[in-house]
């Protein structure tokens, strides 16, 4: 592995203002570098590299099939690279599972919902606690003693999202009842019921109409801003990408063709061929 220089070193720990809104980011919480993985002989990612800085929302586009998903995946401990490494705050992997990967502060929401469709709102956002849960599943059966205690201050923390994505209405009825932006606003609130420094979303938007995807931008901004979590997101609309990202990441066929601001990838002649097209 190359050694960085002082200077590398310092250049990457040094907190950056994104020239598209002025924020300060703060030092890179998540460092992506040479990762390849392949599924027998199909190669679905070949040497990416990227960073994502502390507050920072990161996108990830590109056309369907271009690794975006396998990506995230790597990420998030579901698939295991077979080159390179992952390091997010200092700790480097490239094998590790799900949950060590969620213990570390890494939350991750599916582009196709995988919500328990019986369950409540509330019940549902509550299963994104259970790394959080420190009583055995005795006390927590029987609720007696401590674990008594403890629930009732994860469903207190839950309540909290719930208010925050203004399903106050919906939180004792079965998800699968419920409209389709309205459940997607269910899979951010569990993911969030984690806590993570980092979020992963995986085309949060897709699927909703206008007025649903204006409200999860909504939603995203203000949990970047208001919570400070990182966000890291797969999606295809290009002008949510654009309006609320602070660099872009641009995959095809596995490879990286760019990564830069909204402004430098949409004026990029490659991405422009491969992905974007002359109309935008």
């Amino acid at each position: 592995m190359n050694t960085m220089t002082d200077a590398a070193v310092i250049a990457q720990q040094a907190p950056q203002a994104s020239p598209g809104n002025g924020r300060k980011f703060g030092n890179v919480i998540l460092d992506v570098k040479n990762i390849s993985l392949s599924f027998g002989g199909v190669k679905a990612l070949t040497d990416i590299s990227f960073d994502v800085r502390e507050h920072e929302i990161r996108a990830i586009i590109g056309p369907n099939g271009a690794g975006k998903s396998s990506l995230l995946n790597c990420i998030n401990g579901v698939y295991q690279p077979q080159q390179g490494t992952i390091t997010f705050r200092g700790k480097s992997f490239r094998h590790m599972k799900s949950r060590q990967v969620a213990e570390m502060g890494v939350a991750r929401t599916f582009q196709n919902l995988a919500l328990f469709k019986g369950m409540s709102v509330l019940d549902n956002i509550m299963t994104g606690r259970n790394l959080r849960i420190k009583s055995n599943l005795l006390l927590q059966a029987l609720r007696i003693g401590p674990a008594e205690k403890e629930e009732m201050r994860h469903r207190e923390f839950v309540e909290r999202i719930i208010d925050f994505l203004e399903i106050q209405a919906f939180r004792k009825t079965p998800v699968g009842q419920l409209p389709y932006g309205l459940q997607k606003r269910v899979d951010l609130g569990r993911a969030l019921a984690m806590e993570p420094q980092v979020l992963l979303l995986d085309e949060p938007m897709a699927g909703m109409n206008v007025e649903e995807k204006q409200d999860m931008c909504r939603f995203v901004l203000d949990v970047n801003d208001e919570f400070g979590t990182t966000v890291v997101l797969i999606e295809h609309d290009m002008g949510v990408v654009m309006d609320i990202s602070d660099r872009v990441v641009v995959l095809d066929y596995g490879r990286k063709i760019g990564d830069g601001t909204p402004d430098e990838v949409r004026a990029s002649p490659e991405v422009i061929k491969a992905y974007l097209g002359t109309s935008h």
